[in-house]
Formats: C-alpha cells, structure tokens, sequence
C-alpha cells in the first residue's frame, strides 16, 4: 500500500519530454500517481519506455505507520460499510464476521504462530514413526573398520536389524565380529576395485535371497591427501575420488536393484564440506559429488517406493579428521614441491597452515551417536529426512555459511587463511 492510493486520476505528463532520461535533469516527476487500479500497467509502461532511456520502478511497501494504514479511519470505515448492507448480505457475513475482521493483524500473526507450531508438531509426529519388522530386514554398511560405519552396525545390530558389514580389512571384521551377535555378517571389500564390489555383490544376494536389500549405506570414506590445490598430482585427486565418489556410486549401481526389490533406503555419508569447500584436494570435491549423485538419485528412485537420504556432520572424531595422519600427509605433499612452488609459499605458510590441523583434535566431537542416530533414523524411519547435518557446528555456523554470499564466505575464510610469501 502506499499513501497516494485511491486518489483522483491526474493526466499523465510526457515523461520523455521531462528530461529525456537525463540522471542530471531535476524536473519532478514523482507528482503524478496512478490510482491503485493502475498498477498493472507498470509493466508495459517499463517495456515502452525503455526506448527511450526512462527507467520505470514501483515501491512496493510492507506495513507504514501512514494515513493510509490508519486503524480509526479504516475500521470507522469498515463500519461504514458494513451499515449500509442489506440484511440479506449483513446474515450473510455475521457480527462475529464483523469484529475478526476489524483485527486482522493480530490474527494474521497469531495465525503464523500457530501453523509453525503445527508444522513442527506434525514433522515430530511423522519421524517418530518407524518401519515394521525390522528384525527381517538387511542392510550393507560400507566402511565398518572404524569410525560411524562400525558403531552403526553395532548399534543396528542391537536393534535387532540384520547387518551385512564391509570391512577393508580381516582384522577390522573379525574385531567387529567379536563385538556383535550372529545376526551380523562380514566381508572383505575396497571400493576401488570392481573385481572386489562385484564379489561382495554376489555375497549380499546369496543373503538376502528374494527379500531384497532394505538398507545400503554408503560409509567408507578418506580425507587425505589434503593440501592446497597448486601442491597436489591428478593422482592425489584420484586417490580420493576414487574412494569417497566413484567407489561410493559402484557400489550403489551394483546393489541398486536389490534395494528396488525391497523398496528400502539408500544412505551416503556426504559431509558438510559437500556445502562449503574450505580445503583443497579431492576431498571437497568428492563430497560434492556425493550430494550431486544423491539429489539425482533420489529423484530417480521414488517412482519406486526407494528413500535416499544424505548425511552431512560436521568435525567427528574419526579417522577421516585424524590430525596426525592429515599432517604428516601436509608434510609430505610440501616435501615434493619444486623449489619454485616452495618459495612462493614460504616456510612460514607450511608451519600456518600446519597449526589448525594440530587443533583439529580438540575441534572435533567425540559423541559419534550424533551421527549414527541420524544414519538409523534414516533407515527405520517411515518418514525419513533428505539430509541431516549431525553436530553444532555444522548446525550453527557451516551450514548457514554455505547460503551466504560468495564474497562474504571468501572474506571469512581469507581472514583465518594464512597468506604465501608471495601473496600479492
């Protein structure tokens, strides 16, 4: 609304001959205004004129303390009106009608307030329901050795589930194995071979027989090597890619009819860095990919009755943000370096860029349910979420960073970067 609504029609001047869209020229053209019924004719208005260098704009404000919002001449006017109805129309509406109608701004946000607690109710309604007959139910977990693959399948194991674990090493299965009961099965699988998945493949149908697969989580996942982009090989890339994405969507298409069979899940572990890219290397970019793969996949997959869900935590303590090993990857990456590269970095960029990584211990949550339960929830869940970003840093800080604007994240991060020697 605006204050010269509902004015008498005044001729409309040439605004061409006004300055000729001049930005120098100070005729006064806002002394005309359209009645409200005119609005629409801003459009044209801008298309036309536009050839002739006139800029056309239309403000558009909220609620103003002006004439025009004025409670005593609106709802004196309201009654106005409402005298001089006929009884027919007067039944029609109603004096209840009559006095909710003279307070629309109070019910409007009492209104709001009620549907977002609405909303919010009927969502803890909705994930609290959970699937039946769990206990005839299997689900492939990638990753198990260590980290939230192997607490996620203890811990689906508990619930009775029936876990089909994949451990890169014997060692990590027969550890695994001892912590669980029979219902648990392990096998030995690297994503980066296709010999290896189509072996697992063949173990996981000869399990779950015509039942399908319910559950397949895609777990398994390395960080490094991690470095600035200009110190890395296409190998150092590949390295990673070849684990955290194109493993990740082998394993997927080979198994993928098992879950249709079943009309189960599909779970992968992306990252918060599959948002924001704060490192260099594969990692980021294969965490992009993840969410990538996943978006497309899903849609894809519920013509089917299949649910693909996205998990994104924050700093966990696993092995994937394990300092030592990310450090000593740092080290070595800068150890192969050509002098050129080495002294427009500097020394004092490698001991800076090496100090955030020793903190990365203390950065990290230790509680890996946080991630789990959201992995499970997934999976049993009638109504499972797309994406869940386990951990208070992920939450508050980059997940909100990631809908900020470009410039505004490139600020934030240049301002905890350490600058190279040669920065110009």
């Amino acid at each position: 609304m605006s204050d010269g609504e509902g004015g008498p029609a005044a001729e409309k001047p040439d605004v061409r001959q006004a300055g000729h869209g001049d930005p120098g020229c100070h005729q006064d053209r806002s002394s005309w205004r359209p009645p409200s019924g005119w609005r629409s004719v801003w459009g044209t208005h801008r298309r036309e004129l536009t050839y002739f260098g006139v800029k056309v704009a239309v403000i558009e404000p909220g609620y103003f303390s002006t004439n025009v919002t004025n409670p005593e001449k609106i709802s004196r006017g309201f009654q106005e009106t409402w005298d001089r109805l006929s009884p027919e129309v007067r039944e029609a509406y109603g004096e209840e009608f009559l006095a909710s109608a003279c307070a629309p701004c109070k019910a409007m946000w009492w209104s709001l307030a009620v549907l977002v607690g609405l909303y919010y109710l009927l969502r803890w309604y909705r994930e609290r329901q959970v699937v039946s007959h769990l206990q005839d139910k299997y689900v492939f977990i990638t990753g198990c050795d260590s980290g939230f693959g192997n607490l996620l399948a203890r811990q689906l194991d508990l619930r009775g589930l029936r876990v089909l674990a994949a451990c890169l090493t014997e060692k990590g299965a027969q550890q695994l194995r001892s912590q669980t009961s029979d219902r648990l099965d392990t096998v030995i699988l690297d994503v980066t071979k296709t010999e290896s998945i189509l072996a697992a493949t063949q173990w996981v149908e000869e399990h779950v027989g015509d039942r399908g697969l319910w559950g397949l989580v895609n777990n398994a996942g390395i960080s490094w090597p991690t470095a600035p982009n200009e110190w890395l090989t296409k190998d150092d890339f590949m390295k990673i890619l070849d684990v955290n994405l194109l493993g990740l969507v082998e394993v997927t298409l080979s198994l993928l009819s098992l879950v249709r069979k079943a009309r189960g899940r599909v779970v992968n572990v992306s990252s918060i860095m599959g948002r924001l890219s704060l490192c260099g290397g594969g990692y980021c970019i294969s965490k992009y990919g993840v969410e990538a793969f996943s978006d497309s996949l899903r849609r894809e997959l519920t013509y089917f009755g299949v649910k693909v869900a996205v998990i994104e935590p924050g700093y966990f303590s696993t092995n994937v943000t394990n300092p030592e090993k990310i450090s000593r990857g740092f080290q070595e990456t800068w150890d192969r370096l050509s002098p050129e590269v080495r002294e427009a970095y500097g020394e004092e960029f490698l001991a800076s860029a090496r100090k955030p990584i020793e903190k990365l211990k203390s950065m990290c949550d230790t509680n890996l349910y946080l991630v789990t339960n959201c992995m499970e929830h997934a999976l049993t869940a009638c109504h499972p979420r797309t994406r869940y970003s386990p951990g208070w840093d992920a939450k508050l800080l980059y997940l909100p960073m990631s809908y900020l604007p470009t410039l505004l994240v490139d600020t934030m991060i240049y301002w905890n970067s350490p600058r190279p020697a040669k920065a110009v």
